[in-house]
């Protein structure tokens, strides 16, 4: 028992520096930094096909359409509303600061929810129950990280060209 609180409370403000992060990235200029945003997709586009091959079912995949979709559409928004700025600073991009805080926030709140859900039921996954095949496939929260996922890869390929083209010239 004393390593379970242990463990929490050394993730726990790991976790929240990374929302804290999360969240300040939502809000006012930012530098746009190619090779961290190419890695950020990437690796989103890794654990996506990740989760689509460990959660195969049909709710599943119906799920991480509609979050891909959903994200997709949230990102096209966002860039017609994101101002790109060419100083002899650097590139900066402001994005819109209501869409990213929606689009973390429903994340980080079915996240919340599954991680309680998760505890409650703690006692039984131990024992291999029924409960822990439900717990562990969830379309919802399948959906709504495949949005998170869809948002941010298309958003940033979309400031990478629109980067690109303004470099270019008219």
């Amino acid at each position: 028992m004393p390593t379970t609180w242990l463990s929490y409370l050394i993730l726990a403000p790991l976790i929240a520096f990374g929302l804290y992060r999360r969240f300040k990235r939502s809000f006012g200029r930012q530098a746009l930094k190619r090779q961290r945003m190419i890695l950020r997709m990437v690796v989103l586009s890794a654990v996506c096909a990740l989760f689509l091959g460990w959660l195969p079912t049909r709710y599943g995949l119906a799920g991480a359409a509609a979050g891909l979709l959903v994200g997709g559409g949230l990102a096209f928004v966002d860039l017609a509303h994101t101002q790109l700025d060419v100083t002899h600073e650097g590139t900066f991009y402001t994005p819109n600061k209501w869409i990213g805080l929606v689009v973390t926030s429903l994340f980080v709140g079915r996240l919340t929810v599954r991680l309680f859900t998760v505890y409650e039921h703690s006692s039984e996954i131990g024992q291999g129950t029924p409960t822990t095949t439900g717990l562990q496939r969830s379309p919802l929260t399948l959906a709504l990280y495949f949005l998170l996922a869809a948002y941010y890869v298309a958003y940033y390929a979309g400031i990478l060209k629109m980067e690109r083209a303004l470099r270019a010239g008219p």
